[in-house]
């Protein structure tokens, strides 16, 4: 579905409840399996977290997880170490696309069985279940974290735990962090030092509830309304303010664009009081690179020229972001420069018209775009990709005053 969005209003006001975050939920997910007794509360109703729960509870031989990335790294791990259990774990024709060969070649060293059914490499996969003995695995630590997680989070159910060593400077410690905290919350110790995670055995866990708090990344997109805006008095839900999620590190970049965030119970209100912007911004986001899209168009909105470093893992994501940040945003008349993990906006202060916005089956592109709308209409091309994370977006677009027509 392709969709005409715009927005002339000056002033954003409004609450919007955001669903639960799908890399805590996804994690909660796999620890449950793991060990029966653990309750979940504001579960993600993503489309990625609904892949994975299915996953989880079917018997079929075929698994398909679609365009879910993280169900495909936590499963791959997931499966190996199900002794008895035979799948093959497959996805769409992009996830085919999506390399797995570091997970795979970690869990072959320590005696999984898993073979690659098309290309080397590649999903998708036959998995054999084993009974892993062997407790230590070596890992690039520039790799996905997602990798590295998906390994921490089966680690307690070996006989033996599992020691992770990491070779290098890690990439997304946050998301290494929230895996190491959320095991904790659940019962499981651990620890991270000196470039090696070291996860004790456990045989159970006592029964017990977690709430999952709201996505982070979801909260960026508001982040950039409130920045673009004139002013804005935005109220959403459900936050903490010692949040495991990095995404949240968006409170701080964003008070550079006058965007202040204030923690009220279980809610933060976003205020834009001042049109206070930087000259040129300036961001390191290796340990929250899913808000380099959100971050670059906020700048291309105002005409604030950005340069972000630490960009290297978005050229394996839903889509090459990087390539496709470049293509739609010199659709509107700007200049974008890109490395392997880098890129530089140059803005132009007026804005072609007439915009088609390609999402690449990337939910990450359609709502980094959105606010966008504040300046200019244009068309988002297969809008509904927002479902993979985020399947309310449009209707609480519209609650801030967004007009979202169908064309086509």
């Amino acid at each position: 579905m392709q969709i005409k969005i715009s927005n002339k209003k000056t002033q954003l006001t409004g609450k919007i409840k955001v669903t639960g975050s799908k890399s805590e939920s996804n994690r909660l997910l796999i620890l449950r399996a793991l060990f029966p007794g653990l309750t979940i509360l504001n579960l993600s109703n993503s489309d990625d977290t609904h892949y994975l729960k299915k996953a989880l509870e079917t018997n079929a031989e075929w698994v398909d997880i679609h365009h879910a990335g993280t169900a495909m790294r936590f499963l791959t791990a997931y499966f190996a170490t199900r002794e008895g259990r035979e799948v093959v774990l497959t996805g769409s024709s992009r996830m085919q696309e999506r390399p797995v060969k570091l997970l795979v070649d970690a869990l072959k060293s320590i005696g999984a069985d898993i073979s690659y059914e098309k290309n080397e490499g590649f999903p998708p996969l036959r998995i054999k279940g084993k009974n892993i003995s062997k407790n230590e695995v070596s890992v690039e630590a520039n790799i996905s974290s997602q990798y590295i997680s998906a390994l921490m989070l089966v680690a307690a159910s070996l006989p033996a735990g599992l020691t992770i060593k990491l070779a290098g400077k890690v990439t997304s410690t946050p998301y290494i962090l929230m895996t190491q905290e959320i095991m904790k919350r659940v019962g499981i110790t651990g620890t991270f030092s000196n470039n090696s995670i070291k996860v004790a055995p456990v045989q159970q866990i006592s029964p017990k509830t977690l709430a999952v708090e709201s996505d982070w990344s979801s909260a960026s997109y508001f982040y950039s309304l409130a920045a673009i805006s004139h002013s804005a008095h935005i109220k959403l839900t459900t936050y903490r303010e010692d949040s495991l999620q990095g995404d949240s590190v968006i409170s701080k970049i964003y008070r550079q664009f006058g965007v202040e965030t204030c923690y009220s119970g279980e809610c933060i209100i976003l205020e834009k009081t001042n049109q206070k912007k930087p000259r040129h911004l300036e961001v390191d986001l290796r340990d929250s690179p899913d808000i380099a899209q959100t971050i670059t168009v906020t700048c291309l909105a105002l005409g604030v020229p950005c340069t972000l470093h630490g960009l290297h893992t978005l050229k394996i994501k839903e889509t090459d972001r990087l390539e496709a940040l470049k293509t739609e945003i010199e659709k509107f008349g700007s200049r974008v420069e890109i490395t392997q993990d880098s890129l530089q906006l140059f803005p132009e202060a007026k804005f072609n018209t007439g915009v088609s916005v390609a999402t690449y089956h990337d939910h990450r592109m359609a709502m980094a775009f959105a606010p966008l709308g504040l300046k200019v209409p244009f068309i988002i091309e297969d809008a509904m990709v927002v479902s993979k994370s985020y399947p309310s977006f449009w209707d609480d677009m519209k609650k801030l005053g967004f007009e979202i027509q169908k064309v086509g």
